[in-house]
């Protein structure tokens, strides 16, 4: 909100923001009925205001989640973002019910709204993001969010290391360094918001192709993510596979020409519905010299993770934002 803002002012935009928090922790809770994602809507409002804001290019300051511009064509097709009108008409009820806030201040907030309430980082929201106007309006192009198998999709499962590295993982490890600085934003940043970002939620095989959640709580705190990854071993796998005799269970079987990892069943352990999963682009941070160093101290760190996912999430959710803006026009 520019310009010289009055104590009173200050107070009714604290007033408005309170009710809205208030109305996304109800709409998160709506998720009970109708068994989503483990029941909440939590990880989708993570998920919408990550590739919002994950558009951003430092170079040319486009992109970001100011604009809300996933509201448009190419933007909303977008392979990556599959799924994500559902996160975006889960909170259309709230914009038409305040139409003085912006759908990219609303999206933001209902992610911080989630981290804060499955004890996560607290984070200070900061409005001000100004919508792109419907008349004219037009999405960022398709390409600038990771993509799962970002180098190895002609690849097959046979086509892998002795670790069950998949061969040229280094192509996904240099495509996901490439998206994160693009943004301005350093290696251990990418890091720490991968690792927080994919403790949430799943995949799903009807938006993405992928199936399966990262952690066995998709919808609390943890540093699961990290810890897991290093702790357990990882089968490269397609929805052919099968693993000591038994087919992939459904709840991590990609479809057809997908391929992804799960956690390696023991003789004695059998599938079921906690069976996990990682996919490519989540395995380079355990294989590339760069990214293991960090993933290790997250590992070991539940509060240092969240300090500094909550740092980088901060800091990706307001890229490109009017007051960023101001400060960079200043120096």
């Amino acid at each position: 909100m520019g310009g010289f803002l009055t104590a009173e002012r200050i107070t009714e935009e604290q007033d408005l923001w309170s009710k809205v928090k208030d109305d996304i922790i109800k709409t998160i809770a709506q998720a009970e009925g109708d068994a989503h994602d483990d029941g909440s809507y939590g990880p989708l409002f993570i998920r919408l205001a990550w590739h919002s804001s994950g558009t951003y290019e430092a170079e040319s300051g486009t992109g970001g989640s100011n604009g809300a511009t996933m509201r448009f064509e190419p933007e909303t097709s977008d392979p990556e973002n599959a799924g994500l009108d559902k996160a975006r008409k889960l909170l259309e009820p709230l914009k038409e019910k305040y139409p003085t806030i912006s759908y990219s201040d609303l999206w933001i907030c209902a992610a911080y709204v989630f981290l804060k309430e499955s004890g996560g980082p607290s984070l200070e929201f900061h409005s001000g993001r100004v919508d792109v106007p419907e008349a004219g309006g037009e999405g960022v192009e398709n390409g600038r969010l990771p993509a799962a198998e970002y180098g190895v999709k002609d690849k097959t499962i046979e086509d892998k290391d002795e670790e069950e590295r998949v061969n040229n993982w280094q192509a996904t490890a240099e495509h996901v360094k490439q998206i994160f600085t693009r943004m301005g934003l350093s290696l251990r940043e990418a890091c720490a918001l991968i690792c927080g970002g994919h403790l949430y939620g799943r995949c799903h095989r009807e938006n993405s192709g992928y199936a399966g959640k990262w952690v066995t709580e998709p919808t609390v705190w943890s540093n699961e993510y990290a810890a897991d990854m290093i702790e357990d071993t990882w089968v490269f796998i397609n929805n052919h596979s099968k693993m000591l005799g038994k087919d992939i269970h459904e709840e991590v079987c990609p479809v057809a020409g997908n391929k992804q990892y799960v956690k390696k069943l023991e003789e004695d352990d059998s599938w079921d519905e906690d069976q996990q999963m990682m996919l490519v682009a989540d395995m380079i941070l355990l294989w590339d010299d760069e990214f293991n160093p960090h993933l290790k101290e997250f590992a070991e760190d539940s509060d240092l993770l969240k300090k500094e996912f909550g740092e980088a999430f901060k800091k990706l959710t307001e890229l490109g934002c009017p007051w960023k803006k101001e400060v960079v026009e200043e120096n």
